[in-house]
């Protein structure tokens, strides 16, 4: 009889999961069924079986399923190969996190039998994919017409910006470029041929099928994308030059690229989306959380407020403005919830957050440290949201950076103080301490010091620099989100650095004045250069206004420190030829300091 039992029991156990196992394969194939439901009448199958489907399943399932998406997709997917696009991504990468140079931070995780089916359902026409039933429709009508990419400014005597960057102090060339100066080298750091690495048949392509590319060769440089010639230009002074007129082509892809994939960024107190172009780019995302004229409340922490992503887009304008050229292009974008993220994600986590709100507003949270939950979700209106898209950086396995704490990094705690808080000789530490021996680096803390105070900044935790150039070269200016906070109150303890040190290179201090002058007024370049931006007007009025404001105060601590211990000690004199290049040192570049 006991064994009976057991038997009996085994059987049951079995059964279960066999049930368990029909009802996963049911689930599997239920959006298929739902495709298959959902054609028209006059393809195979009735148009019964659509109302019926429609009737059963919710509209979620629906989405997910990817409505009118053909069968010969899923057949598709299993026949084809899946293209290596490993080869083209891996020579990008962002990151702000100190951990960024350890990993790439690329969530593509699909198995490697369904992208080329979907790659090139994307590359057609979507309205050729939707079934033409009224019966079935999207969860929300698209709204309209985009804003159109306004021209650029002519260069002529009406353009601000063109006279600004016609001065002699921005015509200055950076020092003779060798081998050793240049990220990747020409013919001899990667080649690969991005028409196989990408199995695209219409990828630009110049010269023999089986030639091989280097990204840095120039024979077939013009073939290449924008964010790849981007990265090309890299060098130990500049992420890119003045007058390089892929700049603002990147912008303009930025702005308008067709975007395939979507995933959440790994790491980040806030919710960031990695966004994937039809050419291979990515950029990341940072979507709108407040209105232009909002201020950060003044009970808020500095490490508790929003990242604004206008902050993001002027911080990039700014930076060109003072001539540093050390933050990642960055352009504003109206993006379609319901056809640019929900129906072209991957990721599970990210998919399962979108819902509609009670003012049938599509809306999504993600997954992130703070501000992540349905009460703080980002909606559209209906469906469209305002973001930021900021170019990566080549890969970190390609050009790997080294991240470093800023010597004037805050505490971030409620009560307790850092140690250059307390400590008006802290400076004197830091400058016995390498990197801070050097005078490039210490410099370019000053210069990274006032293009914080100018925006608001306070969480300058951590920077990055190119493990390649070593010591002598420009720090990176990431993740500027938290700029552009309060227009109406300065943070003077963000000039704290330059107040203590009491150190500024020429050139920095010259275009510092030469901005305060009325016909060069700062405020005045910034609105003309956002002017250029799909999401104009970025900056808020008092904003601009604040910017003329706190450069005052800047000039007015340099001058302070000018009649403290005299200029030749204050003022680098980097534009002397003779002071000039990667071996400069505290001991050899002024006699007399």
């Amino acid at each position: 009889m006991k064994m009976i039992l057991v038997r009996r029991f085994r059987v049951l156990i079995l059964m279960v999961f066999l049930v368990a196992c029909a009802l996963h394969i049911v689930l599997d194939l239920l959006p298929k069924l739902e495709r298959r439901a959902a054609r028209p009448s006059g393809e195979s199958g009735c148009s019964c079986a659509q109302s019926a489907a429609e009737a059963a399943a919710p509209g979620w399932a629906k989405a997910r399923a990817r409505p009118g998406e053909p069968p010969a997709a899923a057949s598709a997917a299993g026949d084809s190969g899946w293209p290596n696009k490993h080869t083209l991504r891996i020579l990008q990468d962002f990151s702000s996190d100190p951990s960024s140079n350890l990993t790439s931070h690329s969530l593509e995780k699909l198995p490697p039998a369904a992208e080329p089916a979907e790659g090139a359902l994307r590359r057609q026409d979507p309205g050729a994919l939707r079934p033409r039933d009224p019966a079935h429709r999207p969860l929300l009508p698209d709204p309209g017409t985009r804003r159109s990419l306004p021209p650029p400014d002519p260069s002529g005597d009406g353009s601000l910006l063109a006279r600004l960057f016609e001065h002699p102090l921005y015509q200055v060339a950076v020092p003779p470029l060798t081998e050793d100066d240049v990220l990747f080298n020409v013919n001899s750091d990667i080649r690969f041929n991005p028409k196989a690495a990408a199995e695209n048949p219409n990828w630009p392509h110049e010269g023999p099928e089986d030639e091989e590319f280097s990204p840095t060769g120039e024979a077939a440089v013009d073939s290449y994308p924008n964010w790849l010639k981007f990265h090309i230009g890299i060098n130990r002074y500049e992420l890119y030059s003045r007058d390089n007129p892929v700049v603002d082509a990147l912008l303009r892809d930025l702005s308008v690229q067709k975007i395939t994939s979507v995933a959440m960024k790994s790491g980040g107190t806030q919710l960031k989306l990695i966004m994937t172009f039809q050419n291979y780019g990515q950029a990341l995302f940072k979507p709108m959380k407040q209105t232009r004229e909002q201020e950060t409340p003044p009970d808020f922490f500095y490490f508790s407020d929003y990242e604004r992503h206008n902050a993001e887009i002027a911080a990039f304008h700014l930076d060109r403005i003072l001539d540093f050229r050390r933050v990642p292009p960055v352009a504003g974008r109206m993006i379609n919830m319901t056809k640019e993220i929900r129906d072209v994600t991957r990721d599970k986590k990210l998919w399962r957050t979108f819902f509609v709100s009670p003012a049938n507003n599509i809306c999504f949270y993600g997954e992130c440290s703070y501000y992540c939950s349905t009460e703080h979700a980002l909606c559209g209106k209906p469906d469209q949201i305002e973001g930021s898209l900021a170019a990566f950086l080549p890969d970190l396995s390609l050009a790997k950076r080294k991240t470093w704490r800023n010597p004037w990094r805050r505490s971030y705690h409620k009560r307790k103080k850092a140690e250059w808080e307390v400590d008006p000789d802290y400076c004197n530490e830091v400058k016995q301490t390498p990197p801070y021996d050097s005078s490039r680096r210490i410099l370019d803390v000053m210069d990274m010091t006032i293009f914080d105070f100018l925006m608001g900044n306070m969480d300058r935790h951590h920077y990055e620099t190119f493990e390649k150039f070593g010591n002598e070269t420009f720090i990176i200016h990431l993740d500027n989100g938290r700029g552009f906070g309060k227009h109406s109150h300065d943070e003077l303890s963000i000039l704290v650095p330059l107040r203590q040190c009491c150190r500024i290179r020429r050139s920095t201090y010259l275009r510092l004045q030469l901005l305060a002058k009325e016909e060069y007024k700062l405020s005045l370049l910034m609105a003309e250069s956002l002017r250029q931006d799909r999401v104009a007007p970025v900056l808020f009025q008092p904003h601009l206004e604040a910017l003329d404001r706190r450069l005052r105060l800047v000039l007015q601590a340099v001058g302070d420190c000018v009649g403290k211990d005299g200029l030749g000690r204050v003022v680098d004199d980097d534009l002397d030829p003779a002071h000039r290049g990667p071996t400069d040192r505290w001991g050899n570049r002024d006699q007399g300091r």
